[in-house]
């Protein structure tokens, strides 16, 4: 926190503000004026709403520890990503430079100059594939896992899940981000404090996007911020910024960057990448670190560029915003990239040399001498300090959060169920009166049988093959930020989708069970509902695996179809399984539907003794007149009942294990 004056008129100064800020207003503005600056005993002193709003409230619950001040210095970095046949292709070449606390510190550079990668090295959230040469150290400390928790990173791209409010959203994020040892009284003073803040306190109950059009969503800048707000919750003394004023206009640019320039203020080191901002944006910076080509083209006090660019005879026109003139002279030219390339070669060499470098590779030099010096201290007391939450808190709150989507997305579980509903009706009207214990009556009940087996496969296998695509975005980024493993979202997106799995199959069945008139007893009524919630539930075990596998449903539905028509052609319906040939028979061993099939016939058919025979006087007629001989004529054994559960169990089992380990799989390769 910023330190207090103890100049009595400050005092003064400081007291009106705070009062004017808990004086009710909501829409107070967030950015820092140039009154929240003085200056005592020649040092600077920063008055801001990010102080605390009630002094008295602080002293009964204590005042959140400050973050870290964080220093980053890297020094002759150089990456290389893997392209096609194993080769590596260098984005990053021998760049050196430092960030300290205080400062705003931009990343410049045209297009594929290498600026994203470098921001992705110094925070350790490269993709898989990235070769790293040189050295990141953050106060005295090789860059490691802690990185998660000491630093934040707000994307270019905002990704939520849109159907949650701004307030749930905030909420979940703090259960998840912060210390567990932290009290719900401070998450939620946190929480309350930056919606505060970063003015979105009106709209805590507005949801962050969604389907239905006449729904009050945020726009573009309150999403900004909002992502802003996220990474500020554990207040980390690091912050990365990639593109944060993309998409916005230029009065919510301003205050973007106004934000970032009163959190900088207070002590955290910032480092964004941005593109061609307005000179009143860059007026905000601290430092500047133009890149061109994987070099450094410029790196220092921003006020510094336009004369180090003017010594070597490029001299900015008047009308000119500097920063284009900055990306007009370091981006290839159409036609001229040999021309340009050299150019830029010439730059980049004669800042190498330059008294602007030399200085650079001094404060480096000596940074690493007072980190060695003075660190230690700060590396024992800090070092295993954050404490993450539980594994089953984190299960609770996904699952919940999940649950949620669920409510307010009319596609996911509503419509579903009136669907259902309404095939069951619809194939229940078509097998009325046919179920009876006759020669014709087998039939007609193994049909019912195998539609109750096909609509609690086919429909629920398809529809979550783009779940985990879709969310895959969201889910990698949290991933990769160490808010919760691939378990324990897998575990919890399931956990959510239970109730759906239980209704949908239960209703369904009833319904076609009733109408068609199947065994009407206790027993073969509860056993076969839950054979069908079995059935379910394999069915999108199996459709979770094929998602999670390819990442793309028309690719995941490619190798679906044969692989159902296989399962189908084996579930003892349509073909007498020791007719096959043993080419093609062990596929029944992993079909749910043949051990749906042979369980379900054996609740109907077990004990069975009184089947009518057509009265005819020709004796070679074949009459099936106990249930035994049913089974039979199916190859299917009335023993293997409990051998059916078991093995439906088994499969669900392992094809959830197998989507698990293909989501991992996927979430380490990206």
């Amino acid at each position: 926190m910023a330190k207090k004056s103890e100049d009595p008129e400050m005092k003064s100064e400081s007291s009106s503000k705070k009062g004017s800020i808990s004086s009710g207003s909501t829409n107070e503005s967030y950015e820092l004026s140039t009154a929240d600056v003085v200056f005592v005993d020649n040092k600077r002193t920063v008055s801001t709403k990010y102080d605390p709003l009630y002094p008295e409230v602080e002293e009964v619950f204590g005042v959140p520890h400050a973050p870290m001040p964080c220093t980053l210095v890297w020094r002759d970095l150089m990456v290389h990503v893997k392209v096609k046949r194993g080769k590596l292709k260098r984005i990053i070449n021998n760049v050196s430079g430092i960030a300290k606390p205080g400062t705003l510190v931009a990343l410049m550079g045209p297009s594929g100059a290498g600026k994203t990668t470098l921001m992705s090295a110094l925070s350790r959230r490269s993709p898989a594939g990235t070769v790293m040469d040189g050295e990141i150290s953050m106060n005295g400390r090789p860059l490691g896992d802690f990185m998660h928790q000491e630093s934040g990173y707000m994307h270019q791209d905002d990704l939520f899940v849109n159907n949650l409010t701004v307030l749930e959203h905030l909420t979940i994020m703090a259960r998840l981000r912060m210390d567990r040892r932290t009290s719900t009284v401070a998450r939620k003073r946190r929480v309350n404090q930056l919606m505060r803040q970063l003015a979105l306190y009106d709209s805590r109950f507005t949801r962050i996007g969604g389907l239905d059009e006449a729904q009050k969503t945020l726009s573009g800048g309150e999403r900004k911020r909002l992502a802003f707000a996220t990474e500020l919750l554990t207040d980390p003394g690091l912050l990365f910024c990639d593109e944060p004023t993309t998409g916005l206009d230029s009065s919510s640019a301003q205050k973007l960057v106004s934000l970032l320039r009163a959190s900088a203020a207070q002590g955290k080191t910032i480092i964004c990448t941005i593109h061609q901002p307005s000179s009143e944006l860059m007026a905000q910076f601290d430092k500047l670190v133009l890149l061109a080509e994987g070099r450094v083209a410029f790196a220092g006090d921003a006020s510094a560029a336009l004369s180090f660019f003017e010594s070597l005879g490029y001299q900015c026109p008047i009308t000119f915003n500097p920063t284009d003139f900055f990306i007009k002279m370091l981006a290839l030219t159409p036609g001229s990239e040999g021309a340009s390339r050299l150019a830029i070669k010439s730059i980049c060499d004669r800042f190498a040399v330059s008294d602007a470098a030399k200085e650079l590779d001094m404060e480096i030099q000596l940074e690493y001498h007072l980190m060695g010096n003075e660190i230690e201290e700060l590396r024992r007391t800090r070092r295993n300090a954050f404490k993450a939450p539980f594994f089953f808190t984190k299960i609770m709150w996904l699952t919940y959060r999940y649950m949620l989507v669920i409510l307010r997305d009319p596609r996911v579980q509503l419509l579903r169920i009136v669907q259902k509903l309404a095939i069951a009706l619809t194939a229940g009207l078509c097998f009325i009166g046919t179920a009876q214990f006759t020669q014709a009556g087998i039939q007609d009940v193994q049909g019912a049988l195998f539609i109750i087996i096909a609509e609690n496969t086919f429909i629920p296998m398809y529809s979550v093959l783009n779940m985990f695509p879709e969310e895959f975005p969201l889910f990698n980024r949290e991933f990769k930020a160490g808010l919760y493993s691939t378990p324990i979202y897998y575990i919890a997106r399931m956990i959510a989708m239970l109730p759906g799995l239980l209704v949908e199959p239960t209703l369904f069945t009833l319904v076609v069970y009733w109408i068609a008139g199947l065994r009407n007893t206790f027993y073969a009524t509860g056993l076969t509902v839950f054979l069908s919630i079995l059935v379910l539930n394999v069915a999108l075990a199996c459709g979770s695996f094929f998602s999670c596998a390819f990442g793309s449903m028309p690719v995941a539905i490619a190798y679906l179809v044969p692989f159902d028509y296989a399962l189908m052609m084996t579930s003892g319906i349509f073909i007498k399984l020791s007719s096959m040939p043993r080419s093609v028979s062990w596929i029944r061993h992993i079909s749910w539907l043949m051990y749906s099939n042979e369980a379900m016939t054996i609740l109907q058919w077990d004990g069975v003794q009184n089947i009518t025979c057509p009265v005819t006087n020709d004796t070679k007629v074949p009459c099936v007149s106990t249930g035994d001989e049913v089974l039979v004529q199916y190859d299917f054994d009335g023993a293997r009942f409990w051998w059916d559960v078991t093995a439906l169990v088994i499969l669900y089992v392992i094809f959830h294990l197998l989507a698990l380990l293909a989501l991992r799989h996927r979430a380490r390769r990206k």
